[in-house]
């Protein structure tokens, strides 16, 4: 398989432990939790109140519960999502996105396999990846 940005992760298992059934997820996600980590979708830029979110502790996933990305890892990169510099150890997978006539880099859930954004190779130091993440996928656990 080809490494993405030498990412370790390169796809997506085939199952996950946190798997659930369509019904499932649909009971225990909102309308917008699902249709971005189910469905691939996006949210609107800007529209996250985890933009805002300034507090030491964790971004975890909306679907599962799995710890993310530390909240010291978050940067303003004036997307409109929240970013991240880099996830804890084996938070997240990650998969080549050929949809909308372009190829991206698809970041989702080791756990559950849910769809949280894209990675980009134009973050800072010391990283230099972006990990452009839709809020509605993630929840914020204080310290």
């Amino acid at each position: 398989m080809k490494r993405l940005f030498g990412l370790g992760q390169d796809a997506a298992p085939e199952t996950y432990p946190a798997a659930l059934s369509d019904e499932a997820w649909r009971a225990k996600l909102t309308p917008a939790q699902f249709q971005v980590l189910r469905k691939h979708g996006t949210e609107r830029a800007g529209t996250s109140p985890l933009n805002a979110e300034k507090r030491q502790g964790v971004f975890a996933c909306a679907g599962c519960g799995k710890d993310l990305f530390p909240a010291d890892t978050k940067f303003e990169s004036g997307s409109g999502w929240p970013s991240f510099w880099q996830p804890l150890d084996d938070a997240v997978g990650t998969t080549e996105d050929r949809s909308f006539f372009m190829t991206r880099v698809e970041v989702h859930c080791a756990d559950c396999g849910g769809h949280l954004g894209h990675v980009f190779p134009d973050g800072p130091k010391p990283t230099g990846l972006r990990y452009c993440m839709n809020g509605a996928a993630m929840e914020f656990k204080p310290d």
